[in-house]
């Protein structure tokens, strides 16, 4: 039950935003009596949180599953992380995501539960995408590196919302990478 209820906030997240997702369309979807949701996520926001957090745990293990499986070595890896984490940053999850650090901005309650999930996520996500790409973060300038191609792929996540940017994105991300493998290779100066 608690499942179908995570992927039914999702959903909802995606498809109707954070005003337009309520609990009594949660519980319809996921096929929930409105008491057997409200006992287990007595608030909209408790629901939401929960939901986005569940997902966001399903998606880095989908992620680094992914990494695990398939990333070339040499000269093509870097491009290879970088659309990873496109992907990552393109995907219903982020959508969802997204929504509620929209809403949690003048929602204080909201805030309150949504900050430390994004740190976690955050410091997470940094750490994978600095064994992903080899990066020495002891050489100057690297771990700001890593946090700016991070800023990179979210904001070109967060374009992809209101129109497909698939060329644009490929292109920045074809540059990035070689960027990237400049200033990452071992003797270079970051």
């Amino acid at each position: 039950m608690r499942a179908r209820l995570m992927e039914a906030t999702v959903e909802l997240l995606v498809e109707r935003g954070f005003a337009g997702t309520s609990t009594t369309l949660v519980s319809g979807r996921a096929g929930v009596s409105r008491g057997a949701q409200l006992h287990h996520f007595p608030t909209k926001n408790d629901l939401v949180v929960a939901a986005v957090e569940h997902v966001t745990d399903v998606r880095g293990a989908e992620l680094a599953a992914a990494a695990e499986r398939g990333l070339p070595r040499g000269d093509r890896r870097t491009r290879a992380v970088l659309e990873l984490l496109a992907d990552h940053f393109t995907s219903p999850v982020f959508t969802a995501a997204l929504e509620l650090w929209v809403a949690a901005r003048t929602d204080e309650s909201l805030r309150a539960a949504v900050v430390p999930l994004e740190q976690r996520v955050g410091r997470q996500t940094h750490r994978m995408t600095v064994e992903l790409l080899g990066a020495d973060e002891s050489r100057t300038g690297v771990r700001e590196l890593v946090q700016a191609t991070l800023d990179l792929v979210r904001g070109l996540g967060l374009a992809d919302t209101i129109t497909d940017d698939t060329d644009r994105r490929r292109r920045i991300l074809d540059r990035w990478a070689a960027a990237l493998d400049q200033a990452l290779a071992p003797g270079s100066a970051s």
